[in-house]
C-alpha cells in the first residue's frame, strides 16, 4: 500500500480531516492547550466509538508526524548554548532525580494496583514527567497500552497548561500571552524537515541508536542546526506542526473503543492523585533552586514544571525568565528520553529491589 493508495474506507478522511481542522482551530481560538491534538482525538474518537471501526493512519504519514514532533522537541536545544546546559547540569539532574523518581514510583504503584490491566511499561510511561508527545510515541515500541499512555500524558498537559498561567500570576503582575508557532521558514527548509521526519528514524535504527523513534529525528535536528547558516532557524512552521499534532491525535482517537474509555475513566482518581503528587514534588524541588541558582521562585517553578513545555517556554519568555528554565527543562527531557529508551532495564532493576 502506498501513501496515496485508495481503499474502500479512504473516503472517510474527506470528512474527518476537515472536521479535525475545524475543531482544532476553534479550540485553539479560545486558548485551549494542545488544541489540535485534542480536536483530532475528539473527531477520530467519535467516529471510532460510533461506528465500532478502528481508524488506521498510514504508517508513513504517522512517521512524518512523529518526526516533526521530535523536531519541535529539539528546537530549544538548538537555541541555547552548550555552555549553559553544562552550567545548569547539576541543578537539572537534581530536579530530574526528584520528578522522575516520583514518576517511575507512581507508574509502578499504578501497575501493582491494576496488574491485570496496566503493565509496568504502561504505568511508568504514563507517569513520566515531560515530553508527552515523545513518550506517547515510544509506548508503541515497548508494547505498552499506548491509548492509556497518550490519554494520561495529555490529561497532564491539559491540567498543567490550564493551571500554570494562574499559578504564575501569583508571582508576577501583568498579563501573559502564549506565543504561537511562526511560518517564517524558507521554502527549501520543507525538504530538510521532510528528510529529518522520514529518514532520521531508519538511519538511527541502523546505527543502533536507543529509542530511535525519538532520538533519531531529535539528533538530526540538532545536527542540521549546527550545519545550516546562523540566520536559518530549524523550527518547523506552524502548518507542519499542526499536521503532526493531527496525526498523533488521529492515532489515539482512532483506536478508542468503549471499553478503553470506560477503563480510563475508572483510573481517573488514581491518575489525578499521582498527578497531584508529581506537581507537589516539583513545587517543592523548586525551593532549593532559588538559593542554589539565585533566581526567583517564579523561574524555579517554571524550570521544574512536570510537562507542558510549550506553555512553560512561552511563559518564561513573557516573564523575562533566565536561561535556567529552558536548560533545566531540556536536561530533564533528555533524561526522560534516555530512561524511556532503557525502560526494560529500569523495570528489571525495580523488580530486583522489590525482592
Amino acid at each position: 500500500m502506498t501513501l496515496f493508495s485508495w481503499t474502500p474506507h479512504s473516503w472517510r478522511w474527506f470528512l474527518l480531516a476537515p472536521a479535525s481542522v475545524a475543531l482544532g482551530w476553534a479550540l485553539d481560538a479560545v486558548g485551549l492547550p494542545a488544541a489540535w491534538i485534542i480536536g483530532a482525538i475528539v473527531v477520530a474518537g467519535t467516529w471510532s466509538l460510533s461506528t465500532g471501526e478502528q481508524l488506521n493512519v498510514h504508517p508513513l504519514f504517522y512517521r512524518f508526524g512523529r518526526g516533526i514532533i521530535m523536531t519541535l522537541a529539539a528546537v530549544p536545544l538548538t537555541q541555547i548554548p552548550a555552555a549553559d546546559l553544562l552550567h545548569f547540569l547539576l541543578p537539572g539532574l537534581f530536579v530530574t532525580a526528584f520528578t522522575v523518581t516520583v514518576g517511575v514510583a507512581g507508574g509502578v504503584l499504578l501497575s501493582r494496583a491494576q496488574p491485570r490491566h496496566i503493565s509496568p511499561e504502561t504505568g511508568v510511561l504514563s507517569m513520566l514527567p515531560g515530553g508527552a508527545s515523545v513518550v506517547s510515541t515510544l509506548a508503541i515500541d515497548f508494547g505498552a497500552n499506548f491509548r492509556y499512555v497518550m490519554l494520561t500524558q495529555y490529561l497532564r498537559v491539559l491540567v498543567l497548561s490550564l493551571t500554570l498561567p494562574v499559578i504564575v500570576h501569583l508571582f508576577m503582575s501583568g498579563q501573559l500571552h502564549e506565543k504561537g508557532l511562526s511560518n517564517d521558514s524558507p521554502w527549501w527548509m520543507l525538504l530538510v524537515f521532510a528528510a529529518i521526519a522520514l529518514g532520521a528514524e531508519p538511519v538511527a535504527r541502523k546505527l543502533h541508536v536507543p529509542a530511535a523513534t525519538a532520538l533519531g529525528p531529535l539528533l538530526a535536528t540538532v545536527l542540521a542546526a549546527a550545519l545550516l547558516p546562523d540566520d536559518v532557524e530549524v523550527a518547523p512552521p506552524a502548518y507542519l506542526a499542526i499536521v503532526a499534532f493531527l496525526s498523533i491525535g488521529w492515532v489515539c482517537g482512532g483506536s478508542l473503543q468503549r471499553d478503553t474509555l470506560a477503563f480510563f475513566a475508572k483510573q481517573l482518581p488514581a491518575t489525578f492523585a499521582f498527578l497531584g503528587a508529581l506537581m507537589a514534588v516539583c513545587a517543592l524541588s523548586a525551593w532549593p533552586l532559588t538559593g542554589w541558582l539565585d533566581i526567583s521562585y517564579f523561574e524555579a517553578y517554571l524550570a521544574t514544571s512536570p510537562g507542558a513545555l510549550e506553555t512553560v517556554l512561552a511563559l518564561s519568555a513573557e516573564g523575562s525568565a533566565g536561561a535556567e528554565v529552558v536548560a533545566i527543562q531540556i536536561i530533564r527531557l533528555l533524561a526522560v528520553l534516555l530512561l524511556a529508551s532503557w525502560l526494560p532495564q529500569v523495570l528489571h532493576g525495580v523488580r530486583k529491589l522489590r525482592r
